[in-house]
């Protein structure tokens, strides 16, 4: 069996990639070159927003690259998760700009684009039917969840993809993909192991972050054969090792044999990985496992307020060394100050003290303690503390913001030497109007019986960079 090969460029479109490693990989004459253009590592925000958390000028560069290279070799360019989030304003960002490179290089090519939005009253349908089930530690989803939701989005699958493919698509950009998808669809359509394929694309999506040393900016090649996958990188400066393409497998996973995704899971148990060549690996023994019934993630986002903040810092070793009686007393402020405001949130998070807090990088592990080495360490010799303000309005975080910071600032504490100010702050003006906030309402499955049905393909035709269809 012909191997067939994939060029993935980079770990998310828009973060780039030497020309020197895409042109190596051109020149193995891939069958499909694909990237993945999402995440949901960002947080809830983008999905909300309806922004991307890439540059406009950044994802054109790349795409500037691959569109052309694509048509010349006559292969398909396959972009997955359109704009960071997947839901119709970042399709439709995305697909202005392959509109401007298809102008700007006079280039004919067929589009297709398939969203991944899914309709609010299809939803409710589907949670009084009892199709939604929650993932893990997620909540039950309500009817209100469904309502409060800015943006619904489902994870495709492989399938949508092999329509657009079968329609004669060039380029394929589509709203939220599972990841790997769309490095294995097309594998998968020319009748590969749909397990080794799907795991190949698990490891290519994010590009040379799966080689050593690692890097989120460069690209990948990888090859189905009829049994195995290899996986190499581009760029003489790397290699794949058995551990760095074991250790990616299980790049965020929470079981290092099951993998799930959209229709099925790929079972890892009898996974073998073997140094092929010096930066090579091969991998064997991928099984996949259907989902009887068939089931899609969902992901929506609800708006919660507003966020101000404001950065500051001190070097004051008497503040330092109160700072845990400080803060709670300068909050008891604001309560008593704000007595008849209770939509509001304020918190302190504390860096540079290496301790284990509700502050701070280790904040998300509220009380759990972590063993340090704090009985040979000296008190830390300065703190940074960002002031975190979210309020139902904008104006309202203002406010809160500004008064925990004003009072943080001039607050009295047994020892204080100076009465000019406690804290030093870098930016001014000092608080910083961040905007909405937003958080995860929906992070369900529904159960479907047709793996398209909330992906239809839209067709697009240029001819030397004009719409004509």
């Amino acid at each position: 069996m012909k191997e067939f090969k994939i060029l993935s460029t980079t770990a998310i479109l828009g973060y780039g990639f030497p020309e020197s490693s895409f042109e190596r990989g051109l020149a193995l004459e891939p069958d499909v070159i694909a990237v993945d253009a999402g995440s949901t590592d960002p947080g809830p925000y983008y999905l909300g927003a309806g922004v991307s958390f890439t540059d406009r000028n950044a994802v054109k560069r790349d795409l500037a690259l691959m569109i052309p290279a694509g048509l010349k070799l006559k292969v398909p360019v396959i972009i997955g998760t359109a704009g960071g989030c997947g839901a119709k304003p970042h399709v439709d960002w995305n697909r202005e700009i392959i509109e401007d490179i298809a102008k700007e290089k006079g280039l004919s090519f067929k589009l297709a684009v398939i969203p991944a939005d899914i309709d609010k009253a299809v939803l409710h349908k589907a949670l009084k039917d009892g199709k939604i089930s929650s993932l893990h530690a997620v909540p039950e989803m309500t009817a209100e969840d469904i309502d409060d939701a800015a943006n619904i989005v489902a994870q495709m699958g492989h399938e949508p993809i092999i329509k657009a493919l079968e329609a004669g698509a060039d380029v394929i950009l589509t709203g939220r993909a599972y990841d790997p998808v769309v490095f294995a669809a097309l594998a998968i359509y020319k009748g590969y192991d749909r397990a080794l394929a799907t795991h190949l694309g698990k490891i290519l999506e994010c590009a040379a972050i799966a080689a050593t040393p690692g890097s989120g900016s460069d690209c990948m090649f990888g090859y189905v054969g009829a049994d195995y996958f290899r996986i190499e990188p581009l760029n003489d400066a790397r290699k794949c090792t058995t551990l760095s393409v074991a250790a990616h497998t299980l790049y965020e996973k929470t079981n290092p044999y099951i993998l799930p995704g959209p229709g099925g899971t790929l079972d890892l148990k009898e996974c073998t990985f073997t140094q092929e060549t010096d930066f090579a690996v091969t991998v064997r023994g991928t099984k996949y496992i259907p989902t009887i019934p068939y089931t899609l993630k969902l992901e929506g986002v609800k708006r919660v307020g507003s966020r101000t903040v404001s950065f500051a810092a001190t070097a004051d070793p008497v503040m330092i060394e109160q700072i845990d009686e400080i803060l709670p007393a300068v909050k008891a402020r604001i309560s008593d100050n704000f007595k008849d405001l209770a939509d509001y949130f304020i918190d302190f998070k504390i860096y540079g003290r290496n301790v284990a807090s509700k502050t701070g990088t280790m904040g998300i592990f509220g009380d759990k303690k972590i063993k340090t080495n704090d009985e040979i360490r000296q008190r830390p010799l300065e703190l940074s503390i960002i002031i975190d303000a979210v309020a139902a309005t904008q104006e309202l975080a203002n406010t809160i913001c500004s008064f925990a910071r004003s009072t943080l600032l001039h607050y009295g504490y047994a020892g204080r030497i100076s009465t000019a100010g406690n804290l030093a702050f870098p930016f001014s003006p000092s608080d910083l109007k961040v905007g909405d906030v937003y958080e995860f309402c929906i992070y369900h499955l529904i159960e479907v019986d047709d793996p398209c049905v909330f992906f239809p393909v839209t067709a697009m035709e240029f001819k030397d960079g004009q719409i004509i269809s």
